[in-house]
């Protein structure tokens, strides 16, 4: 299984500090156990105006790896019930907001305690499994078409569920960031997962909420259509949410799912002649204006050098 994976993190234009953390772990990583083939991805958000925001998502994501050093049970990846992975990755969600909040209680005497989001995506040969909580965001890209497949633990989320806000108004409101659930900040977390079937060629996108409060579903769409390397995606969705304002951090991972060997060839060749074509416009614009002088001094040579009495 091939998973061209990307990730990238930024500290925005208004942060002091980059709270947000993220972990790609592929099959490489040691100690692996609980597959064969595959990645876990995980994105943190460090809340703000809370005491130490950047090391809870890095302690969340630092616990979370330790997920795969589980044996799997038979068959959790194609369980019937269509849950394979889920009650894992749910128990170990709650370990991590666990070891969070116990922090709290030793170290944190004054101020409001640490907290994070926490997303965490395991991705197999045939499914991708998810636990959330808090407002980072997993998306679906399949066929130019981008599917969000979780849910937001924020306020204004609950106001829309609740019909006393419309989604355009949930978008623009100022308390778009107040979460209602956070790993380390309560003793118990509910953790919402998902899990679904995957497909060669689609796309994942995990993020952080400094780039969905700062570019649209279908600004973030237009960015996969080009087939650019995930490496490309990523870069240029940080320039988007800065260059729209960029109030927060942005984190984002790019995975595509077994790409093609044409496919990445493509990518590769194409990323090589975006870095390299304004050097070689550059040098074949000072070749052609040599040879230009070069030109001209002769044809002035050659006039005057005839004009000149013998």
């Amino acid at each position: 299984m091939r998973i061209d994976v990307a990730a990238q993190t930024d500290i925005g234009r208004r942060k002091k500090n980059n709270e947000d953390c993220y972990g790609v772990f592929k099959d490489d990583t040691q100690g692996l156990m609980l597959f064969d083939e595959g990645a876990l991805l995980c994105v943190a958000d460090g809340l703000g105006g809370h005491v130490g925001g950047e090391i809870a998502s890095k302690l969340a994501v630092s616990h979370m790896k330790d997920v795969l050093k589980e044996s799997p049970a038979p068959d959790d990846e194609n369980a019937e019930d269509g849950d394979g992975l889920l009650p894992l990755l749910r128990t170990w969600v709650i370990r991590a907001n666990t070891s969070v909040h116990q922090t709290n209680q030793d170290l944190v005497k004054t101020g409001r305690p640490m907290g994070t989001t926490l997303l965490a995506c395991i991705v197999t040969p045939k499914r991708a499994f998810i636990g959330n909580v808090g407002d980072s965001r997993c998306y679906l890209i399949r066929d130019g078409e981008i599917v969000c497949k979780t849910e937001d633990h924020s306020w204004v989320d609950e106001q829309v569920k609740l019909g006393l806000m419309s989604r355009a108004e949930a978008e623009v409101d100022a308390r778009r960031h107040m979460v209602t659930r956070s790993i380390g900040t309560h003793p118990e977390v509910e953790v919402d997962t998902y899990g679904w079937d995957i497909l060669p060629g689609d796309t994942l996108l995990l993020c952080t909420d400094g780039l969905v409060n700062m570019a649209k579903d279908s600004e973030i769409c237009e960015e996969f259509k080009g087939n650019a390397s995930p490496a490309e995606i990523a870069h240029r969705l940080i320039d988007i949410a800065n260059e729209n304002g960029g109030k927060d951090n942005i984190t984002v991972i790019v995975a595509d799912i077994s790409p093609s060997l044409a496919t990445m060839a493509r990518r590769r060749i194409l990323s090589f002649s975006r870095r390299r074509g304004a050097k070689l416009v550059w040098f074949a614009l000072a070749l052609l204006y040599g040879l230009a002088c070069l030109g001209i001094g002769y044809l002035l040579g050659s006039r005057f050098g005839a004009e000149l009495p013998q």
